[in-house]
């Protein structure tokens, strides 16, 4: 068996142990469904764009821009093309001001051709359209639907208390975001983009959302209230909610980690996560180990936690796919960021 960092431990207690039979399942049964792309800390100190197997195989970084540092990618629902930002090394990347820093790139999705969208500051929280035509952005004074060829703004409408991390939905309807419009900070919510409705999926102190394949599910993080861990302040989670918020269910927690970035996979079996001590994935440091599981074993919980398993019993230990240190990362089944390459499993 292969020696690797495992989730399941406390991060102070992690350490180099033997991977379970279950994880070594996992890892095979991911290893050829498509690439993560993530960014991550260079040797030279900047933050690149780099790309994986699901496995955590096959590392490649994609930019190599030792002036500039990278972070925020989407992939089209295509795989064929990325969207991320870049700003100059001397900048970091702002734990909540992320999605607004820097130049908005497209590029193809194994990093060639990369070219900027607009000027600095511009397109900010930008995510694509599904048929990967147009983007959507959210400035102070709305959103904006975006053309990606000529730049030209096709239509805006108002943000009704949304504020960060916009995102548009699968099949184009909806869009999710963080909002401060519905009684409490930090709540996720969604909005129809035809007619504006919008309502609340999940209340207080919530954050990166982002769907489910089916358009019917939210995965997000929320630290509950009424934790009496980390001097009560409690730690963040990942969950999931149907969109209409009535079926909150926890994915994975563990005292001692800070757990964000939820992706779920395009066939809807898996989840990608980072987290650590630190808040919101601490772009900062580079980003933190991230987690794949499956969705069907969902609750897992990590370490000793005892607080966390006597609220869920029935709470899993695992298996959960220890992959590079990363931040924001995403996921697509294409072969498209293989590139000229090929880049073999």
């Amino acid at each position: 068996m292969r020696n690797i960092l495992l989730m399941g431990l406390t991060l102070a207690s992690w350490g180099v142990i033997a991977e379970t039979n279950e994880v070594v399942a996992l890892r095979a049964e991911v290893r050829g469904k498509g690439w993560i792309a993530y960014a991550a800390r260079t040797e030279k100190g900047d933050m690149d764009i780099f790309l994986c197997r699901p496995d955590g195989g096959s590392v490649r970084n994609i930019t190599q821009t030792p002036d500039s540092n990278e972070g925020l990618l989407k992939f089209s629902s295509d795989g064929k093309m990325l969207l991320f930002r870049r700003l100059p090394r001397s900048e970091k990347f702002d734990n909540n001001n992320h999605g607004t820093q820097g130049v908005l790139m497209i590029s193809n999705s194994d990093g060639t051709q990369a070219k900027p969208l607009g000027d600095s500051e511009q397109y900010p929280w930008a995510s694509w359209s599904p048929d990967g035509k147009q983007i959507l952005c959210l400035t102070p004074k709305g959103f904006n639907i975006v053309d990606c060829a000529s730049g030209q703004t096709i239509r805006t409408f108002p943000r009704k208390g949304f504020f960060q991390q916009s995102t548009w939905s699968p099949d184009g309807q909806w869009l999710v975001g963080v909002a401060n419009s519905f009684g409490e900070s930090w709540s996720i919510a969604r909005m129809n983009i035809a007619t504006g409705e919008a309502m609340a999926v999940n209340k207080h102190d919530c954050c990166t959302p982002d769907w489910f394949p089916d358009n019917q599910n939210i995965i997000f993080s929320w630290r509950p209230a009424g934790q009496q861990t980390n001097n009560r302040h409690g730690w963040t989670q990942l969950w999931r909610n149907r969109v209409d918020g009535k079926e909150p269910q926890l994915v994975y927690g563990e005292d001692g980690r800070h757990v964000y970035g939820g992706y779920v996979s395009p066939d809807g079996k898996y989840v990608l996560f980072t987290g650590n001590i630190q808040e919101d994935g601490d772009p900062g440091s580079g980003g933190s180990p991230m987690g794949l599981m499956r969705l069907s074993d969902a609750p897992i919980i990590g370490g000793a936690s005892p607080d966390l398993r006597a609220k869920f019993p029935n709470a899993k230990s695992g298996p959960v796919l220890v992959l590079p240190s990363g931040w924001e990362p995403c996921w697509t089944l294409s072969e498209a960021p293989a590139g000229a390459g090929g880049g073999q499993p």
